[in-house]
This record gives structure tokens, C-alpha cells and sequence, in this order.
């Protein structure tokens, strides 16, 4: 993959699918990780027309061309604040002194390069560009090379202190699941503390994973705007179960913060009760229309962003594509989808004898429909036969479960093999 040097991108234009430019870049956003693997790069601080900074995920970005960004065009005009796990790359990482492990010898920083990852959307530093000899980066003499990130020593996380940044490398391979587990066990101030230095899409996958408790004095110590940034990245149902426990005046404040179309979808869930399909499914499932291929197909279900349940199956229906659709037409398995030539027709293998789900299914109904039909999701439809969204079976387990099942979990054993409270002691960050 080519690398793109970050000195390069300093102060280039950032344009909209249209054309039209937002802003002008000023720095990059990378988080740190556990020992010496290569730091990942979370976003871009962009300065817009009105000299507001605002954080640019690398998610919303489509393309790091030569002197030019392409977004996706939807932005959030919230001021960027940098976060304890976070680091600036230009404002942090250029004219440092570093040292080259082989041999020892100090080196000054002069560029960074990063990457994209195959088949991801991730990006990571992966180039360090170094002068040799004594100075800071403005001094002319020196032979310069390029080298590894795990060539050169001296941006350790030991550097800056034991906070919450060290806990955030230290549970970085832990699954969602896991880290809720562990979460779970730190005192209130030690949880306040790494989850305001998580990511907003890593809270929120590990939101979802905690107890209702949990969930409510976590959202309820973050600043509004960034509870309403969490919610946006959580799953739309999930984000609907906890905003229904959060008190009146509290929810509508969040919701008033969110995008208008994340609201809406959460809204919408909202309005249904609670253990029926309208009130359990997601509003993104894979929507697709009936003149998309086999291969479009395809290259949605390989979103590493979408759950295993979600990515079974991709749903074809009139425009428009974005749920409440146009017409259901019907479904196509994951598996149909690898037995069919890349520019086969969704619309010639769909399957249409599955019957969709009404909204107001209870949930035993659905528990039975699901284990009828040997499905892992089912689709929702309302009375005019437009899909609503999709009810998958890790949704249908959270209800089937005894509400207490996740604090039992906490209790037990994570999927490391580790209890969460002798994790934290051999983490050395007890309670």
C-alpha cells in the first residue's frame, strides 16, 4: 500500500462528494497502542471557513489524494478536543528525539507516514522519517532514512505518566464483551476516566456489552455533546434501549444533540414497545436495490463494522434504500451470494417466500419464526410492505436471557480465561 507522508497533507483542502470545500487540514489524530505496535490514526483536525476545529474521523474520509481530502460529505461541527489516549501527530511527533533500536543511535523525527489497511478503512503510522546526528528537525547536516515505527524507540506510553492512557493499551485485544467485564469492576472514578479517554465508536461498542446501571452513570458523566456523539455511534436499538432509562428532560436534550437522521431512526424504535420486533430490530441492515449485483452484495456484507447476524443476509427492496425503504421485494443469503457470478442480478436469486415480520410481533413469535426458518435475522416490514429493519438473534438472546445475566457475566471468567478482577491485578490497576 502507498504512504502518505503527514508534512504533505498539512494545510491541504478538504472537499465535500461535491466538490465543495469544507475546510483546510491542521494536524492528525492517532491513539497509541501496547508496546511498540504501530500507532493507529483515528482522524483529522480540520479548521473550517468560520476557524472552528473540528475532528474529521478517518471513517468519514474516501480518499487521501495529492494535495487534496474527500469526504463523505457528513461532518460533525462540534470543536475538537484532544483526549488523554490521543496524540497529535504533527503537533507531538515531529522534531522528536528518538532512538534507532538496532543501534542505539538518537535520531530526530522529520515526517511520519501512514497507511491504510488492505480491505479496512483503518489507517495506521507506519513509517517514521528520521535525520541522524544531534539537532532538532530544522538543522540541515545528517544522513536521513526511513524506517519501521517498531525501529525507533522513545514514543513509549511509560513517557506520559500512568493514567488512563496505560489502561487503554493495556485492554486494547480485549473484545468489547471482555472489556465490559472489566469496566465493570473499576471504581465509578477509574470508569469515568477510561471511558472519557475511549474512542467514541470503542465506547460504544463496549456500552452495549454493560449492565443498564452501567450504561446510565457512564452516559450520565460525559458531557452532553459527547454522550450524543456515543449514541450516534452505538447501534440504533441499543442507543433507543438506553435513552428509554435516561429521565425525560435528559433524553430529549441528547436526542436534540444527535444528527436529525440518527435521532429520527432512535425515535422511531422508541415508539414501539419493547419486546416486539419493532422494539428489538436494528434500522441498518444491508439494503440494497433490485438492480445491484451479486458483487455489490458482496462488498457490503465485508464491512468489518457489521455484526455476523447483520452480515448473513442483504435485503433488496425499492428505492429509496434507506429504512422506512421503498417496496420489500425479499432476501439473499450470504451463501447464495458465493454460489452466483459477480454481475448476477440481486433481483434473480432473491428470495421471496420468506414472509416478513409486522412491527408489533411479540417476542415469542419471533423466537419461534427464527428457529422455524433456521434464520440468524428476520425482516420487519410496516402495513405498506416498506422495510422498517431487521431483528437479529443476539437481540433476541439479550431478551431471552434473565435481565440479570450480565452482571453474572461480570463475575465469571472473561473469554481471556481471566476473571475482570484478577485481570485488573495483573494489570497492576486495581481497584
Amino acid at each position: 500500500m502507498a504512504v502518505v507522508f503527514v508534512s504533505h497533507l498539512s494545510g491541504v483542502a478538504v472537499f465535500d462528494p461535491n466538490g465543495d470545500q469544507v475546510g483546510r487540514v491542521r494536524d492528525l489524530v492517532a491513539m497509541r497502542r501496547v508496546g511498540n505496535r504501530p500507532p493507529r490514526l483515528l482522524g483529522l483536525v480540520v479548521e473550517v471557513i468560520s476557524r472552528r476545529r473540528i475532528f474529521l474521523p478517518m471513517t468519514r474520509v474516501t480518499g487521501v489524494e495529492s494535495g487534496q481530502v474527500i469526504t463523505t460529505g457528513v461532518i460533525n461541527m462540534r470543536r475538537f478536543e484532544q483526549r488523554a489516549s490521543e496524540t497529535l501527530v504533527l503537533g507531538e511527533l515531529l522534531d522528536r528525539r528518538v532512538r534507532v533500536v538496532e543501534t542505539g543511535e538518537e535520531v530526530t523525527v522529520l515526517d511520519i507516514g501512514i497507511t491504510q489497511l488492505p480491505a479496512r478503512r483503518d489507517w495506521e503510522i507506519d513509517k517514521v522519517f528520521v535525520r541522524k546526528g544531534k539537532g532538532g528537525a530544522l538543522r540541515r547536516k545528517g544522513e536521513t532514512l526511513t524506517v519501521e515505527w517498531s525501529a525507533v524507540t522513545g514514543f513509549s506510553l511509560e513517557e506520559h505518566g500512568q493514567g488512563a492512557e496505560n489502561l487503554l493499551a493495556t485492554f486494547e485485544q480485549l473484545r468489547p464483551a471482555d472489556l465490559a467485564g472489566v469496566l465493570h469492576h473499576l471504581s465509578a472514578k477509574r470508569r469515568a476516566e477510561v471511558a472519557a479517554a475511549l474512542a467514541d465508536d470503542r465506547l460504544a461498542d463496549v456500552l452495549e456489552e454493560l449492565p443498564e446501571d452501567d450504561q446510565i452513570e457512564i452516559i450520565g458523566k460525559l458531557q452532553d455533546e459527547r454522550a450524543a456523539d456515543v449514541l450516534e455511534a452505538m447501534d440504533p436499538d441499543d442507543a433507543a434501549d438506553l435513552l428509554s432509562e435516561l429521565p425525560e428532560e435528559e433524553k430529549e436534550r441528547l436526542l436534540a444533540l444527535m444528527r436529525p437522521e440518527e435521532a429520527a431512526d432512535v425515535r422511531r424504535l422508541m415508539s414501539y414497545e419493547e419486546r416486539t420486533a419493532g422494539g428489538l430490530m436494528t434500522t441498518e441492515p444491508i439494503v440494497l436495490r433490485p438492480d445491484a449485483t451479486v458483487a455489490d452484495a458482496l462488498a457490503r456484507v465485508r464491512d468489518p463494522d457489521l455484526s455476523p447476524a447483520l452480515a448473513a443476509q442483504v435485503y433488496v427492496c425499492r428505492p429509496p434504500d434507506e429504512t422506512p425503504t421503498g417496496k420489500y421485494l425479499g432476501l439473499v443469503h450470504f451463501q447464495r451470494l458465493l454460489r452466483d457470478p459477480p454481475f448476477t442480478l440481486v433481483s434473480s436469486i432473491v428470495d421471496t417466500d420468506l414472509p416478513p415480520l409486522p412491527p408489533d410481533t411479540p417476542l415469542p413469535e419471533l423466537t419461534s419464526y427464527l428457529a422455524t426458518y433456521n434464520m440468524v435475522a428476520a425482516p420487519v416490514v410496516d402495513e405498506s410492505g416498506a422495510l422498517l429493519g431487521a431483528v437479529t438473534v443476539d437481540d433476541v438472546l439479550d431478551h431471552l436471557l434473565p435481565d440479570d445475566w450480565r452482571e453474572a457475566e461480570m463475575h465469571g471468567e472473561t473469554a481471556t480465561g481471566v476473571s475482570g478482577e484478577a485481570y485488573l491485578r495483573e494489570a497492576g490497576n486495581g481497584r
